[in-house]
């Protein structure tokens, strides 16, 4: 077998591969002689047809299956022999093939890039000194009591933070809002309404029109839609809306007492505090590690230069445009927006998908350099971890992963964790006071 190598970018590589005649016949026999086992021809029992008569009879066949088999096994000797990292599967072009002839052809591919791997011992990084406060302890309770809130009927005056329940009926420019946008009927007419009387709530300037109102009040609402308000035909325009309050609710926060840290699993109010605290430190570490490995994978990245393979980055880019523009979509941002700020989109996605992907090759390569690798064990642990979590059965999860080829994933996630706890566990880290990292590098205060 004859193989030349042409390099036609950083990343693609072109192979011309021979194989010699005599080799291409050896294939033809051994094939020939496959197909006799098999051959159910009429006048012969299955096996005993002549090689002559079997040749002629399943000629095409014979020949698909010995191009596609010395293709494919030259192939794979030539990347071997070469040494290749191949990304993906070639793009072949079949040159010459038949019997009594070299077979040639050509193999396009792309591989991996070559880099000297930089060093990655003692990377420097900074860490907040932060820890976790009575006053951080003292919001999450306060956060856990917001999320037991009752509300209780009253029969005073609405004031800031209660609730009104109200029946309304919008309009704009003299008609009603259900005929102007029927996709948002709802915002044009609705009984039984509850509107929390804070700022933000439901319409902008609608809850603080209704403080001072009491159940049985009447009041005229009027709105300005923001010019960018998701509804189109509402979007800049004046609304009015007709309000009938129904009832006036207080909002009513459960005492924090040995009871309601029972009714959450603790022992008493002391054992609550104490998870509480225990979380917020746990969480608070993990923020902190998550500002730390972001500083060592950019001192990483500082380090070495290195072209991508285009194909993986036209990819990688995908998935991060997809994800943004999901991401946007979910937030509420219009289609014509996204559609309006795509240059801009697929420029940083772009810039994205380049980091994400020499990340994994430099990952990768220290991993193979420190030989750390993943345990089935360890595989096992994270998708009992992940059936869990999504609460599917650990079974069907597994087989699930099996047929997309999730496993894969799970251990390149795993792998990137050890490599990254190796990473940090050799970093030359200084502790700082918070406020002397770069913006979007500090940890904000546990909440």
């Amino acid at each position: 077998m004859n193989v030349s190598v042409e390099n036609l970018a950083p990343c693609r590589k072109l192979l011309r591969i021979e194989i010699d005649a005599q080799e291409v016949e050896a294939a033809f026999d051994a094939m020939i002689n496959e197909f006799r086992k098999e051959a159910n021809l009429p006048g012969f029992r299955p096996g005993r047809a002549p090689r002559d008569l079997v040749a002629r009879r399943y000629q095409k066949e014979i020949a698909d299956e010995v191009r596609q088999k010395l293709i494919a096994d030259s192939y794979h000797k030539a990347v071997e022999e070469q040494k290749l990292d191949v990304l993906g599967a070639p793009d072949i072009e079949e040159i010459q093939f038949g019997r009594g002839q070299p077979l040639q052809f050509a193999a396009t591919v792309e591989t991996a890039p070559e880099f000297q791997l930089p060093e990655y011992k003692g990377l420097p990084a900074k860490r907040e000194i932060r820890s976790v406060t009575d006053e951080d302890i003292q919001k999450a309770l306060d956060v856990l009591r917001e999320q037991r809130v009752t509300f209780q009927t009253v029969s005073r005056p609405a004031a800031v933070g209660d609730v009104a329940v109200v029946n309304y009926t919008g309009t704009c420019a003299g008609k009603p809002i259900a005929e102007l946008a029927p996709e948002a009927a709802s915002l044009g007419e609705a009984k039984g309404f509850w509107i929390s009387l804070h700022a933000k709530s439901f319409l902008p300037g609608f809850a603080e029109q209704l403080l001072g109102a009491q159940a049985g009040d009447r009041r005229t609402v009027t709105v300005e839609f923001p010019a960018d308000f998701a509804t189109r035909p509402l979007a800049g325009q004046k609304g009015e809306f007709a309000v009938e309050i129904i009832e006036v609710k207080a909002r009513v926060l459960p005492e924090l007492n040995d009871a309601f840290a029972q009714a959450l699993g603790a022992e008493n109010l002391e054992g609550l505090r104490a998870g509480v605290r225990k979380d917020l430190e746990n969480e608070l570490k993990y923020k902190l590690d998550r500002q730390v490995r972001a500083q060592l994978i950019r001192a990483l990245l500082d380090r070495v230069q290195f072209e991508l393979p285009e194909s993986a980055v036209a990819r990688e880019t995908r998935n991060v445009v997809y994800d943004i523009v999901r991401e946007n979509a979910q937030r509420g941002v219009r289609r014509e927006v996204i559609e309006r700020e795509k240059e801009a989109i697929y420029a940083a996605a772009t810039r994205s998908a380049q980091e994400r992907l020499k990340v994994a090759f430099l990952v990768q390569r220290i991993a193979e350099k420190e030989d750390i690798k993943v345990s089935n064990e360890e595989i096992g642990r994270r998708v009992a971890t992940l059936a869990a979590l999504y609460q599917i059965p650990a079974d069907r999860f597994l087989k699930d992963l099996q047929q997309r080829n999730g496993l894969i994933e799970i251990y390149d996630q795993l792998a990137h964790e050890k490599v990254m706890d190796f990473l940090q566990q050799h970093a030359q880290i200084e502790e700082v006071p918070p406020g002397q990292l770069p913006q979007g590098l500090a940890v904000a205060t546990p909440a």
